[in-house]
């Protein structure tokens, strides 16, 4: 397994030279590539960048980077010792109804119409990925998101080694977006800064936000190195579905009961981003041209032109892929536990 950070998270100098070296590569080509992937995708409305975990804002710098590696960064860049925050709000209920993209899935032919009858506060399957039981479940008894659906998204979001472990350490080469949440710089440090949420309890705990709450410029090195924690990753993905499933339900989107139901929109709130999110469930999909656009981003333009001429515009070849992407790659039933047998 990759290394992880220093402090109560884990060393990261187990990281050896050639991960290393391939970490400091992929910020380099992503550094680069950054701005020009931002300008094409765009932003959708509510100042979401066009992935949800994306947003504007450089990453930490190269130089940061290769300290972090060669034994730490410095005094005004080290990320300290964390307190760990404490629950501070009991799991949310969710009602009845609403559009189920699973069975969407069924409509269009995709899916399987597999059903969740598991405890949503416990979570199995983990295998090589076990010991992150213990944040999933904490993460899901804070926010009232199922543990099997956090485990669902993370599973979707990161990279894997062969055996399926969850790489800390993955980056996104075509963006800025890393961790097992690939979470790009703008919405890290708007969790962040955003009252009630993880991140917010750890950066005030360690003197990170300023008088008015925001990141400190001498604090943001070491906030954004969090992504690369496993920990710090879920809980920032429980608290990011927790607030898009809320916005979606104030704009009259309710959201089923059950770990697919609420992973599939929380994931595509965390995929498209709340704007998106919100319009590709209220129509059934998105307008042709932003639809074109976000399909070119994710298959390239050549295959992206192969599905749109075989479905017949747009907007139907991005909701087949989108839907059929979810579907095969989103099973919070795989991490589900039914009820224990005595």
């Amino acid at each position: 397994m990759i290394g992880r950070l220093d402090g109560p998270h884990g060393d990261i100098q187990q990281v050896d030279a050639r991960q290393r070296a391939d970490l400091i590569l992929a910020e380099a080509r992503a550094q680069l590539s950054s701005r020009l992937w931002q300008a094409a995708l765009g932003t959708g409305d509510d100042g979401a960048a066009v992935a949800g975990t994306g947003g504007a804002g450089s990453e930490f710098s190269l130089d940061s980077l290769i300290a972090m590696f060669s034994g730490g960064l410095d005094a005004r860049g080290a990320a300290p010792a964390m307190a760990s925050p404490q629950p501070s709000q009991p799991p949310i209920a969710y009602g009845d109804g609403g559009r189920d993209m699973a069975s969407a899935r069924r409509r269009d032919g995709d899916g399987d119409g597999r059903r969740d009858d598991g405890d949503a506060g416990e979570v199995g399957g983990l295998g090589p990925n076990a010991r992150y039981r213990a944040t999933l479940q904490s993460a899901a008894a804070r926010t009232g998101i199922p543990a099997a659906a956090l485990a669902a998204i993370v599973n979707a979001e990161s990279a894997r080694d062969n055996d399926g472990r969850w790489l800390e350490y993955s980056r996104n080469p075509r963006s800025s977006a890393a961790g097992l949440g690939q979470f790009l710089a703008g919405t890290w440090q708007g969790e962040t800064e955003r009252p009630g949420t993880w991140l917010n309890t750890v950066a005030r705990a360690n003197g990170w936000l300023d008088a008015a709450g925001k990141v400190r410029d001498d604090a943001r090195s070491a906030l954004l190195a969090l992504r690369y924690d496993g920990d710090a990753s879920i809980n920032a993905i429980a608290d990011y579905a927790r607030s898009n499933i809320d916005q979606l339900e104030k704009r009259g989107l309710r959201v089923g009961e059950g770990a697919e139901a609420i992973a599939e929109i929380a994931y595509l709130g965390h995929h498209l981003g709340l704007g998106d999110a919100a319009r590709f469930l209220r129509n059934g999909g998105l307008d042709p041209d932003r639809a074109r656009l976000l399909l070119n981003a994710q298959v390239g333009t050549a295959r992206a032109s192969e599905r749109i001429a075989a479905a017949g515009d747009a907007s139907s070849a991005h909701r087949a892929w989108l839907l059929d992407y979810v579907g095969r790659n989103l099973r919070p039933d795989r991490f589900q536990v039914l009820e224990s047998k005595s």
